[in-house]
């Protein structure tokens, strides 16, 4: 252990103190990325050029989240001008009557199209169209983004048991069968879930009470009122909304059925549903506009981009510092030869914990969850898979539960549902909450659910 790595670790003790005081991280993130640059590189200027470093190798790597969040919201702005949107909800809001029955619903619909496809195309469909009328319905926004980061990054995406992407890379690091850790770690994630989606309904009860007494509030205010503001949107073109409504859902479908038919995942998907919301944005702009659309389409596609940027900008030096401990990530910031700190601690770590019982359990949970502070949650599975297998000594069934338990530490935290410059800002971003306060919102629901099942983890060893 170097003085950068002694560093490193502060420095996430620090980010992680400032969080359960409910302030942004974004200074202590900055501050010690220059300090690990300056002492690893030995030049004060080296440190201050890491620290650009860092956010361009993390811009670069959150980018396509900046583009998808950004192409939705352009193209909804693009369709809003008719009113298509308020089609696109008046029949969900009709199935939608209750918060708790919205809260199901976006769950379940976002855990089915992320065991298929995967989070990362999920959460901008879900979010543009079941978000708008579960908020409607009296679910605050808060919550929404906790049912789709709940069910998606951390439910289907912590099992993985369409895919099979995260127990393929565990179970072939831990030397073991791909299906005996897929049937593991799919019902410790069903676990965790279940626990974390119950726990933080219960946990915010009141809140959503008062959100739907406000809405009922609003909703009763005088008609002349409600006239006045309803003024205030000017609509063009309503008679082309039912079109561009239908048109919307079409490509929705038949982004979902390529997705099936041609077997498209993960970034491809994201790439496919980006695609269509540029010739929707297309169509729609001409429509309305004619001519002015030429002009009109670049106006949306920046509103989109400012509102991306707007929400995830401030994640960009928060991320260029956990970057610093992900060994492929290093390299641009720091350059050849640089460690990983975050996975050397993780090693370091490793030595010290027992093969079985709960020590073994519950320190595999810890390393999976520090493996993921890098936001990947996927990069430690090879990591906590290797030492599964080590310390197993043979016994598949004691590399298949600790493989399963660290997989489940390293993308529920980093995949992820409890770091805020993971794939968790595409949600905040869709639904237009917080990503910072998103986090504090899942982490008891989530802690507890992993505490519970790691229990039963170590149980079936």
């Amino acid at each position: 252990m170097t003085t950068a790595h002694w560093l490193y670790v502060i420095g996430v003790l620090v980010v992680v103190l400032t969080m359960i005081i409910r302030r942004n991280v974004i200074i202590p993130c900055i501050v010690f990325t220059f300090l690990i640059g300056w002492v690893y590189l030995g030049s004060f200027v080296g440190g201050i050029q890491a620290l650009f470093n860092a956010s361009i190798v993390a811009g670069k790597d959150l980018f396509s989240i900046f583009m998808i969040i950004g192409l939705m919201v352009a193209m909804l702005k693009s369709l809003s001008v008719t009113g298509a949107d308020r089609l696109l909800v008046k029949p969900l809001q009709n199935s939608m009557k209750t918060p708790l029955v919205s809260y199901l619903v976006i769950i379940v619909s976002t855990l089915f199209i992320s065991l298929f496809f995967w989070p990362t195309p999920a959460v901008p469909l879900i979010g543009a169209l079941l978000a708008p009328a579960t908020i409607n319905a009296g679910l605050p926004p808060m919550m929404a983004a906790v049912a789709i980061a709940l069910a998606g990054q951390g439910m289907a995406l912590g099992g993985d048991i369409i895919i099979q992407g995260a127990p393929g890379l565990t179970a072939k690091a831990a030397g073991i069968p791909v299906e005996m850790l897929t049937a593991r770690g799919g019902l410790l994630t069903f676990i965790t879930g279940i626990i974390a989606i119950s726990l933080a309904w219960w946990m915010n009860r009141n809140e959503i009470k008062n959100f739907q007494a406000q809405k009922e509030e609003a909703a009763s205010i005088a008609p002349e009122v409600k006239a006045v503001q309803e003024e205030t949107v000017v609509l063009e073109k309503e008679q082309y909304a039912p079109f561009l409504k239908n048109l919307l859902i079409v490509a929705m479908i038949g982004v979902v059925v390529a997705m099936f038919v041609f077997d498209i995942k993960g970034g491809d998907a994201s790439a496919l549903l980006g695609g269509v919301a540029f010739l929707i944005m297309v169509v729609a702009s001409l429509m309305v506009k004619g001519m002015e659309g030429l002009d009109a389409i670049g106006d949306y596609l920046a509103d989109g981009l400012v509102f991306a940027f707007k929400v995830m900008g401030p994640i960009i030096p928060i991320a260029g510092f956990f970057f610093l401990g992900n060994p492929e990530a290093v390299v641009g910031i720091l350059g050849e030869g640089a460690p990983g700190f975050l996975f050397d601690v993780g090693k370091m770590i490793s030595q010290v914990i027992p093969p079985t019982g709960f020590l073994a359990g519950f320190g595999m949970l810890i390393l999976g969850a520090i493996t993921g502070l890098d936001g990947s949650g996927f990069s430690g599975l090879p990591l906590v898979g290797t030492l599964a297998g080590a310390m197993a000594n043979g016994s598949v069934n004691i590399a298949t539960s600790l493989g399963a338990i660290g997989q489940m530490g390293a993308i529920w935290c980093g995949g992820g549902t409890l770091v805020a410059w993971c794939s968790l800002v595409a949600v905040a971003g869709i639904v237009g909450v917080s990503v910072l306060d998103l986090v504090r919102k899942n982490f008891i629901p989530v802690v507890v659910g992993l505490v519970v099942s790691t229990i039963v983890g170590v149980i079936l060893m």
